[in-house]
């Protein structure tokens, strides 16, 4: 069956090329040219992917993105952006993108980009009742859930997706390469701390309350998850 994607995306021209190039490799692509009506497209139709600018009138693409995740936490999301700080790219992952791509873009590219999230999401569908768990942690990877004891543990969708790949790997020493590839689809440069960010964020939300810490570094290699020190 063919994939069927929305573009919400308020340029004309951008949106036609992308539209155009989609419909060259057999996908059916719509066209949303303001949020407002991205969103309800994206909470009324039944997609395969979202493509999604920041800049749109009317709602921003960072709350369409929020919007669109307290109802639908396994619909990939790629934000196609000229926005392209650091802080830009976390408060886009923040808001529940899977991945981020900067404008001006090769085609190809994007294309690239698009099966790969297309191919993860398949892939996750395929996968039944699978639940990840260690000490009083456990992560249901269906409904995009995590819990430590009787706790509820609200996490964005790159803390999920860290979470989760920290948790498969579990008891094994993961460098912040292999972490920013894995997650972010990007090669590490030394003079970013978005990783370190993230294990923050999620030693706040998984270990900052309860006396055994599972999310713990090891100095100049990276990061594991066990129980104990």
């Amino acid at each position: 069956m063919e994939s069927r994607i929305l573009i919400i995306e308020d340029e004309p021209k951008v949106a036609a090329f992308i539209k155009k190039g989609l419909e060259e490799q057999s996908y059916t692509a719509d066209i949303a040219f303001d949020g407002l009506i991205g969103r309800n497209l994206a909470l009324n139709e039944t997609y395969n992917l979202i493509i999604l600018d920041l800049n749109l009138p009317v709602i921003n693409g960072y709350d369409v993105c929020k919007e669109i995740r307290k109802y639908n936490n396994n619909i990939p999301v790629l934000m196609l952006t000229a926005m392209g700080t650091m802080d830009d790219k976390i408060k886009g992952f923040d808001s529940g993108a899977d991945d981020y791509l900067l404008k001006p873009f090769e085609f190809r590219e994007l294309l690239a980009r698009i099966k790969a999230l297309l191919k993860r999401s398949e892939g996750n569908l395929t996968q039944k009742n699978n639940i990840l768990s260690i000490d009083n942690l456990e992560v249901d990877t269906d409904r995009k859930t995590a819990k430590r004891g009787d706790t509820e543990v609200e996490l964005t969708a790159k803390e999920f997706a860290l979470l989760e790949y920290l948790l498969i790997n579990k008891g094994r020493v993961l460098s912040r390469a292999e972490i920013a590839e894995k997650i972010w689809d990007i090669t590490f440069d030394t003079g970013t701390n978005v990783i370190d960010v993230y294990i923050n964020f999620l030693r706040k939300k998984i270990d900052a309350n309860f006396e055994i810490k599972l999310i713990h570094t090891k100095v100049g290699m990276g990061y594991i998850l066990k129980e104990g020190n």
